[in-house]
């Protein structure tokens, strides 16, 4: 004999309803299941992500994604308050803050956040089974645009970017954990995500282009991959466009 079916009610606030069709949107939503089923279990057959989710209340009581859905519960879920808090095993390290990893339709955003100085881990054949181990082993942000991946049970911290534009992304990600302060630019490699380091001008002679050794004299390079870094042209316009991007950034108190 088959378990009787059971119903509960659940509405969803702000940017969760970004996961739900139209129709659902800032409305209750009955959600009919069989036997035991988690409060996760649950608000993931209806398309949000539990890394997205702050808080869920049933009443005066507060539930966690752990909790079981009793027949005919009336639940609210409400998204996280920002900023976020740093990830707690990022909490104490003081040269990392803040780790991501990133799905492999992400590598312009990969590239900026290296820029600013975050440990951004990207490659662009990376699969959803490695992304995932690594998001959940090291205790990563997994940054996605695939709502799904957010749902596997290994993964902690994560958040679907809602702009497909890499510079809007970049202020979405500062934003949501108030990263403005903890920029440190131009101390990781663009390429690997390698820490730069200062390297004599002539220990590296031999792999500059003739015009480069005769107007520069202050080089870094990556300890992992051997890519050389100078303040060329660029620079400055680079530091232009990140001050626009820290002021975009930034909460104000």
């Amino acid at each position: 004999m088959s378990e009787a079916q059971k119903s509960a009610t659940f509405l969803f606030y702000g940017e969760l309803n970004d996961f739900l069709s139209r129709s659902r949107r800032d409305r209750p939503i009955q959600c009919l299941f069989r036997g035991r089923q988690t409060v996760k279990h649950l608000i993931e057959s209806l398309g949000v992500p539990h890394p997205e989710v702050g808080s869920i209340e049933a009443g005066e009581q507060t539930l966690t994604l752990d909790t079981l859905v009793e027949e005919g519960a009336y639940i609210e879920v409400y998204p996280p308050r920002l900023p976020l808090p740093l990830p707690g095993s990022c909490t104490n390290a003081a040269e990392e803050p803040i780790r991501f990893v990133l799905d492999n339709h992400l590598g312009r955003l990969a590239a900026y956040l290296r820029l600013f100085g975050f440990d951004a881990l990207y490659r662009n054949d990376i699969q959803d089974d490695e992304l995932a181990q690594i998001a959940g082993a090291e205790e990563r942000i997994l940054l996605t645009r695939d709502h799904r991946l957010l749902m596997r049970t290994c993964i902690q911290y994560g958040y679907w970017l809602r702009s497909k534009n890499p510079r809007q992304q970049l202020v979405e990600v500062m934003r949501r954990w108030n990263l403005a302060g903890l920029v440190r630019p131009f101390r990781r490699c663009l390429r690997c995500n390698g820490l730069l380091q200062t390297v004599p001008k002539e220990q590296i002679l031999s792999q500059l282009q003739p015009l480069t050794r005769l107007y520069y004299d202050d080089f870094r390079q990556c300890v992992e991959c051997g890519q050389i870094y100078w303040k060329g042209s660029h620079y400055e316009r680079m530091q232009t466009w990140m001050t626009k991007i820290l002021q975009a950034s930034t909460i104000s108190p």
